[in-house]
């Protein structure tokens, strides 16, 4: 939607030509009678709306919109999110939609008045470039809408963090406070039950839940609070709410419940 929203601004009247209904599709057609490859993306686009129509025509309506199709028909079963946006989905999927819109930048003029987005000398570049990055990878299963609970939970990405950080921990085992002494001589104080309470509401805040995303984690992070004192490793993890970002970092004896000798 981001793409199709700079491929319209100020897009010129005449390169929409008769399909003005769908504008990207005017452009895209347009550009495909000069460049090859946008040209290959026109013929797997009308192909794809050719089967969506017939699948139509089959199952009479709404059917195959869903996303659970049939398993056994070859033919890709596309969302309505998906036909909306088609053609640069098509081109993205294909990994051609930066060398698409570098083209359009580079022939700017045929296509766009003087003042649009893609015709500045520095924001069409840029634009280009910075398509190079998703066109590079595979789209081989897409991210539904309940995407927050198919993802790997965050205490399954915590586990596996503090399985393969281990072997760093192992030559300084004199080091680690021996868990069952600590909690015994910490039950009467109430700071360590603080800390552990919020600890606890740490880790919990780590799953995945309909607020807040656990984008990435990282298990055995080195952070130094001071300069004259040793750098201690703890667990960085960035969240994604509604309208903001979040990145924690916990050292990791008060994400195992103990504090130990530091302060």
């Amino acid at each position: 939607g981001v793409v199709e929203a700079c491929l319209l601004h100020m897009l010129r009247r005449r390169a929409a030509g008769f399909l003005r209904t769908d504008k990207v599709a005017a452009l895209f057609t347009k550009v495909g009678k000069t460049y090859t490859v946008a040209g290959d993306i026109c013929k797997k686009v009308q192909e794809l709306l050719q089967q969506v129509e017939s699948r139509k025509n089959q199952a009479g309506g709404q059917e195959p919109l869903k996303r659970q199709g049939s398993t056994t028909s070859k033919s890709p079963v596309l969302s309505p999110q998906a036909i909306k946006h088609i053609w640069v989905r098509t081109a993205l999927i294909e990994k051609v939609l930066d060398k698409i819109v570098q083209y359009i930048v580079d022939n700017c003029s045929k296509y766009y008045e003087k003042e649009a987005l893609l015709a500045d000398p520095v924001c069409g570049p840029i634009l280009a470039s910075l398509l190079v990055g998703p066109c590079a990878l595979e789209y081989t299963k897409l991210k539904t809408a309940d995407h927050y609970w198919t993802d790997p939970s965050a205490d399954e990405l915590v586990q596996r963090h503090r399985i393969h950080g281990a072997h760093g921990r192992q030559d300084s085992p004199s080091k680690r406070p021996a868990l069952g002494i600590r909690k015994r001589h910490s039950s009467g104080s109430s700071s360590e039950d603080r800390f552990a309470a919020s600890a606890r509401e740490y880790v919990e805040s780590l799953h995945q839940n309909s607020r807040t995303h656990l984008l990435y984690g990282k298990n055995n992070v080195l952070v130094q609070p001071k300069d004259d004192l040793e750098a201690i490793p703890g667990y960085l993890s960035l969240h994604q709410a509604t309208d903001s970002l979040t990145l924690k970092w916990t050292p990791n004896q008060l994400m195992n419940g103990t504090l130990g000798d530091s302060e």
